[in-house]
C-alpha cells in the first residue's frame, strides 16, 4: 500500500514525452549553471558530494517542478495525474499532493526540535511567527537554530516538511539573501522586503543553486592531510593473527629488534623514524601537514598486543606496507597473513565518539566535570560580550546592541554559539548541555530568541 508521501505514481507521469520536456527545463534552471560551469554530468556530482545529496538536489528540482504551470491544457502534471490517475492513491496521498501543487520554497530557522517528532520553523523570507511542523526523519540530525531551505506543507490539519530539504550554513545564508536582495531589494537597500509567495516561486532555483556552490566550495577548498613524508592521509589498521604457540616474550623479543620500536609498556610500541631537519617532502598548495614529533624521533605509526592479535596503525598506505613488510620479516612464522582496515580522517572523526567513548573530561567524575567546563564557559563568554566580535561588524556584544539593527545581529550571533554548541558530537559532554540563557538575559536581547 502507498504511503501518505508516495510520489511514484507522479515519477513515472513524468516519463510521458510533454512533461519529461517541461521537467528538462525546470531541472536546467536548478542545475545548468553548475554543471555548464564545471563541464559535468549532474550524476558526477555524486562522486563529489555523495548520492544521498545528490538525490535530495533532484527532489528539489522536482517538487519546484510540481508547482509550474506550462502552456497547454492541462497546464499542471499535478492537476493532470490526479484527474487522470488519482483514484488510485489514498485520500493523505492526494492531500499532500495538492498541497506541493501550491508550495513554496522558503528558508526556515529551526527551533525546539524534538528528535524523531516535531520542530518549530520560523521563515526568515516571509515573517511571521514560528510555526509547529510533524518530522520524523529530519529531526533526528537537526539542532537548534539550524538554517533550511524547504517546502512546509498543510496536509489534513498538520505542517509537514515536503522531501526536499537543504541544510543551509552561514555563508550559503549570506549568499542566498545577497542575491535576493539583488533581484528584489530596493536601490540601495540593506534589508530584504518581506517576500510573497509568487517572489519566492520565481527564485526556487536560487536555494539549489547557492546550496550546491557552497557544498562544492567546501569540498574542493577542503586542505589535503599530509603527514611529514608527503603521503596523504588515510588510516591503516593492521591485525595480525598470532600464530598458534606464540608468547608475548617471543613478539616481544622481535618487535624491539626492529629498529625505530621504542617500547612504551608490555603491550604497546611507538613506530619511531628520525627525519633530519629540513629533509621533509614539499607540500602543495591547500595542504596540511599533521604528525606526532617525540623526543626520540617522528613517530610514524604503533604496534600493540591486543588479545589474539598483533595491531600495527599507521597513517598512510606507504607507511602501512612499510611497516607490514617490517612486522613479517622481523616476526616470520609467529603471525599470519594480516587483516586491513583502512579509514578516511571523516571516518575517524565519525567514529571517535561511539569507538572511543571518552571525552578530555572523562578522567574527572562527570558532575565535577561539567562544574570546572561551564565555570570556564561562563568566565570566557562573560569577557567576550567586553570584547569586538566579527559577526558585529567588530563592535562589542555590549555596544551593539544599542542599536535596532545590532540587536538584530546580536541575536544571531547568540544563536549561532548555541547552534555551534549542539553539534557536539557527544551529546552527554559538558559543552553539549551549557546554557547560554544568562547572555541573553544580560545582553537584553530575549525577546529576539525566537
Amino acid at each position: 500500500m502507498p504511503t501518505s508521501h508516495d510520489l511514484n505514481g507522479l515519477m513515472k507521469f513524468l516519463s510521458r514525452d510533454e512533461w519529461s520536456e517541461c521537467f528538462a527545463e525546470v531541472f536546467d534552471d536548478h542545475f545548468g549553471p553548475i554543471l555548464g560551469d564545471g563541464d559535468m554530468e549532474f550524476e558526477e556530482l555524486a562522486e563529489v558530494l555523495g548520492d544521498d545529496r545528490v538525490m535530495n538536489l533532484w527532489g528539489c528540482a522536482f517538487e519546484d517542478f510540481l508547482t509550474q504551470d506550462f502552456e497547454g491544457e492541462p497546464s499542471n502534471i499535478v492537476d493532470e495525474y490526479l484527474q487522470r490517475r488519482g483514484w488510485k492513491e489514498n485520500a493523505q496521498t492526494r492531500a499532500y499532493m495538492g498541497a506541493l501543487r501550491t508550495s513554496v520554497m522558503s528558508l526556515y530557522e529551526v527551533s525546539d526540535v524534538v528528535p524523531g517528532q516535531s520542530l518549530m520553523a520560523r521563515d526568515l523570507l516571509r515573517g511571521g511567527e514560528p510555526i509547529a511542523v510533524k518530522e520524523g526523519t529530519a529531526t533526528k540530525t537537526l539542532k537548534q537554530w539550524d538554517k533550511i531551505a524547504a517546502r512546509i506543507v498543510p496536509v489534513r490539519g498538520k505542517n509537514i516538511l515536503a522531501g526536499g530539504v537543504l541544510p543551509f550554513t552561514r555563508e550559503a545564508t549570506e549568499c542566498l539573501f545577497d542575491g535576493l536582495l539583488d533581484v528584489f531589494g530596493k536601490k540601495y537597500a540593506r534589508k530584504l522586503p518581506a517576500m510573497r509567495d509568487e517572489d519566492l516561486r520565481a527564485v526556487a532555483s536560487m536555494f539549489t543553486l547557492v546550496w550546491v556552490f557552497d557544498a562544492l566550495d567546501k569540498v574542493m577548498n577542503m586542505p589535503m592531510l599530509q603527514n611529514a613524508e608527503g603521503d596523504e592521509f588515510m588510516f591503516h589498521d593492521v591485525r595480525f593473527p598470532l600464530a598458534a604457540g606464540a608468547t608475548q616474550e617471543d613478539i616481544t623479543a622481535r618487535l624491539n629488534g626492529i629498529a625505530g620500536m621504542s617500547q612504551e609498556n608490555a603491550q604497546f610500541w611507538n613506530w619511531l623514524e628520525y627525519m633530519p631537519q629540513g629533509e621533509d617532502k614539499p607540500k602543495e598548495a591547500g595542504t596540511l601537514s599533521l604528525d606526532t614529533a617525540m623526543d626520540n624521533g617522528l613517530r610514524v605509526g604503533n604496534v600493540e598486543l591486543k588479545g589474539g592479535f598483533l595491531c600495527l596503525s599507521a597513517n598512510s598506505a606507504e607507511r602501512a606496507e612499510k611497516g607490514t613488510a617490517l612486522i613479517q620479516r622481523a616476526l616470520g612464522d609467529l603471525v599470519r597473513t594480516p587483516l586491513t582496515e583502512i579509514r578516511t580522517m571523516q571516518q575517524m572523526m565519525a567514529e571517535r565518539p561511539a569507538k572511543g567513548g571518552k571525552t578530555p573530561s572523562a578522567e574527572m567524575p562527570p558532575e565535577l566535570a561539567e562544574q570546572v567546563i561551564h565555570e570556564y564557559l561562563d568566565q570566557h563568554y562573560r569577557e567576550t560580550l567586553d570584547q569586538p566580535v566579527q559577526m558585529l561588524g567588530g563592535k562589542t556584544p555590549r555596544q551593539a546592541v544599542k542599536t535596532q539593527t545590532g540587536r538584530q545581529k546580536v541575536a544571531e550571533w547568540l544563536k549561532y554559539l548555541e547552534n555551534q554548541t549542539a553539534r557536539q558530537p557527544d551529546r552527554a559532554h559538558p559543552m553539549a548541555v551549557y546554557s547560554f540563557e544568562w547572555m541573553w538575559t544580560e545582553l537584553d536581547v530575549h525577546d529576539l530568541r525566537r
